[in-house]
């Protein structure tokens, strides 16, 4: 496939990005991705709003991946219609040399996800949040999993599936993660994994969204975090939009690995003194360092109100910034 890509690329540029779009929604599909992630590839492919209509109920999304309100009157073009939805580009004009394919290719895919629902329960219908509570309990019956049992949702990364547990692909703010159901509490995990609360089955959306989050604080030294240690950082994080960063964050994300390094050892050490020590600096230096954070971050680290404004940054600033596989 590679080696027929680079030869239409020398031939026919066009015909090169058609079979892109091909291939990037058959590389989805294997990958069990549900309406959601469709509908942000076909935007993102495009660069205009991907619709599709399944049972009366509308989704939209546009370029960014946001999610969009339904309203009445949007154009819908080209669009295609199927035997169980309706999906569409928002293209207000002459349309672009892929739209149709990309349409053709959702369309397709959409149809592939319904006729997959239908024989499994797909667990995406558990996870999303639009799901109505009938729908899902319906979903959960389908898995043999009782609405009431507690379980909790693991979060990884797409190609650490985990054997023997129910898995599905879902498409996060912060991009594609898999998604494992957990029953007992023994699930093996690997590296770096999420773990969401523990709560009802017909609740899992609220443990999935912990287990993201938990997901992204993992680390080379952290591996595997749970969420319920975040305590009520955990509702922080839940609350926060990486796309409009608090000013805390931003300060933070833009001093250097020195000024980080310095700006730890204020926090985590009992005085000056011990900070210096820790560093190998002179007392006058970090003196020096010390005030010149406080300007910059608008707030002195060393107090108690400093070092919680702090934390919160430092935490906010990891659901932010793209995960290091190497951290």
């Amino acid at each position: 496939m590679q080696e027929l890509l680079g030869r239409l690329t020398a031939l026919d540029p066009e015909a090169s990005e058609a079979l892109k779009v091909v291939t990037y929604f058959d590389a989805l599909v294997a990958a069990g991705v549900g309406l959601d992630a469709l509908l942000r590839a076909a935007a993102a492919l495009s660069g205009t709003v991907a619709g599709a209509e399944r049972r009366g109920r509308v989704s939209r999304f546009d370029p960014s991946g946001k999610r969009c309100e339904t309203t009445a009157g949007t154009c819908r073009s080209p669009e295609r219609s199927g035997a169980h939805s309706r999906v569409w580009l928002e293209r207000d004009g002459t349309l672009h040399a892929n739209d149709e394919m990309v349409v053709e290719r959702l369309a397709l895919a959409v149809e592939l996800l319904e006729a997959k629902r239908g024989r499994d329960g797909s667990l995406d219908l558990v996870l999303d949040h639009a799901t109505p509570h009938g729908e899902r309990t319906a979903a959960l019956a389908r898995l043999r999993i009782n609405p009431g049992a507690q379980i909790r949702v693991i979060a990884t990364r797409l190609e650490d599936r985990i054997e023997g547990a129910a898995s599905t692909v879902v498409a996060t703010r912060y991009g594609m993660l898999r998604a494992t159901l957990d029953l007992t509490g023994q699930t093996p995990v690997g590296a770096r994994a999420g773990l969401g609360t523990w709560t009802r089955a017909d609740r899992a959306p609220e443990s999935w969204e912990g287990a993201v989050v938990a997901q992204r604080l993992t680390s080379r030294a952290d591996p595997v975090v749970d969420s319920t240690t975040l305590g009520a950082m955990l509702g922080l994080a839940l609350s926060y939009d990486p796309e409009a960063p608090h000013p805390d964050v931003t300060a933070l994300a833009q001093l250097d690995d020195r000024a980080r390094e310095v700006l730890l050892a204020l926090v985590e050490c009992e005085s000056m003194r011990a900070a210096s020590t820790r560093l190998g600096m002179h007392h006058s230096s970090i003196q020096a360092r010390h005030d010149a954070l406080t300007r910059e971050l608008g707030y002195d680290p060393r107090t108690p109100i400093g070092r919680m404004r702090y934390v919160a940054a430092a935490l906010l600033l990891r659901l932010t910034v793209p995960l290091d596989p190497t951290d």
